[in-house]
């Protein structure tokens, strides 16, 4: 690996962090056997997505998208992958919060949140 991979690495940080949330979520869904481990990786493969949108929108050098006409000709940081992970965030939320009321309402009915044990009972 020469310098000059490194150096893209590194001005490519946020991507890289991502990629490390994402397969790091990934792997907590597919080895974890209890529900609410499932949903916390869910949310987590969720915070890498959004991180990549928001370092996507970003431009190295550019001001925040708000208009004023003492600057001149600026370049300004894309505000619509902002807008969109505002939205998924609400919408991750909402979602976690129903997925966390089920499993709620299987260990009431059942006792557990082991998925083994579930499919066992099945």
């Amino acid at each position: 690996m020469g310098k000059l991979d490194i150096i893209r690495l590194l001005n490519n940080f946020p991507f890289l962090i991502a990629i490390i949330l994402f397969s790091l979520g990934c792997l907590i869904v597919l080895t974890q056997r209890n529900l609410i481990k499932k949903v916390i990786g869910i949310n987590v493969m969720e915070t890498s997505i959004f991180l990549f949108f928001i370092a996507a929108g970003n431009i190295k050098g550019a001001v925040p998208p708000i208009y004023n006409p003492a600057q001149g000709d600026v370049l300004y940081v894309n505000p619509i992958p902002q807008a969109l992970i505002l939205t998924g965030i609400v919408v991750g939320f909402s979602v976690t919060a129903f997925a966390l009321s089920i499993i709620v309402s299987l260990y009431r009915f059942y006792g557990t949140v082991h998925v083994t044990e579930l499919m066992k009972m099945r």
